[in-house]
């Protein structure tokens, strides 16, 4: 829906408000709760939805009229064939492969690491909930900071090396996070987890979208968002592992394989940190 060469601020803009939503919703659901009742909270939420959908369902429409004819022949694809045809066009193009490749070992490797936080927070830090809130907090301060710079810088910023960059910081942070006995180092920490995260996430995607035709665009980006079945995959792994050998020794184990793994992509696939 925007210009190409805007393509990288708006992505950054799209995280800024995911962030600022995350971080005011249960403020405002409790406030709703409290008014209104836990009824009238998911209510007031399913509202939201319509409205989501009645306003998404307009902006398809302006895009068709935008686009004209459309695609082609492309509406007498199978759905079958068109998973296949994304699948193929996903796997040729260098590019949005690299995208891709990147994203599924972030999530099966670091970004699991998350669903451990409650056992950091109770059994290692012994901060409890609040503590567990107050580190979800300095994970949101710093995903905030990274899209403020990705919308505000765009197409300046070097995108392979971000990407690349991003989530070997990713797994180095979180190593770091595991190995830490202090609560006010560990949050220090989780503001520079949140910072990697959104960084390399918010410009693979910039890169997927940039590198995809119309056509297949869609497909592309929702391969891109099968990183959330990697990621169950990967807590279930982090899971059976910490289950055996401990939550801190499991949690550095995933992060330095996932730092490994940037240092991998780089060696066989040398143009990409040159992407832009």
């Amino acid at each position: 829906m925007v210009p190409t060469k805007n393509l990288t601020n708006a992505i950054g803009l799209n995280s800024i408000i995911f962030n600022v939503a995350r971080s005011t919703g249960p403020a405002l659901a409790g406030v709703l709760i409290a008014s209104l009742g836990t009824g009238g909270a998911y209510g007031m939420q399913a509202l939201f939805y319509l409205l989501a959908t009645f306003w998404t369902l307009r902006l398809r429409a302006a895009a068709t009229r935008a686009s004209g004819a459309g695609h082609g022949g492309h509406g007498a694809v199978s759905f079958g064939q068109s998973i296949v045809e994304g699948w193929k066009f996903s796997w040729r193009n260098e590019t949005v492969r690299t995208g891709l490749l990147i994203t599924m070992l972030a999530s099966l490797f670091i970004v699991p690491f998350t669903t451990l936080l409650p056992v950091f927070a109770r059994d290692i830090l012994n901060v409890g909930a609040t503590g567990q809130g107050l580190l979800l907090t300095s994970m949101g301060i710093g995903a905030l900071g990274s899209a403020v710079i990705i919308a505000t810088f765009g197409d300046r910023m070097p995108r392979g090396l971000c990407m690349l960059g991003g989530v070997a910081l990713y797994g180095v942070s979180v190593v770091a996070f595991a190995a830490s006995p202090w609560f006010q180092i560990s949050m220090m920490l989780m503001v520079i987890v949140g910072f990697a995260n959104v960084c390399s996430h918010a410009l693979v995607q910039t890169v997927i979208q940039t590198y995809s035709p119309p056509e297949f665009r869609g497909r592309a980006i929702a391969l891109f968002h099968m990183g959330q079945v990697v990621m169950t995959v990967g807590s279930m792994l982090i899971g059976s592992l910490a289950a055996m050998f401990g939550t801190a020794w499991s949690v550095g184990v995933m992060g330095s394989a996932g730092a490994l793994a940037m240092l991998a992509v780089h060696i066989i696939v040398p143009r990409a940190w040159r992407i832009r």
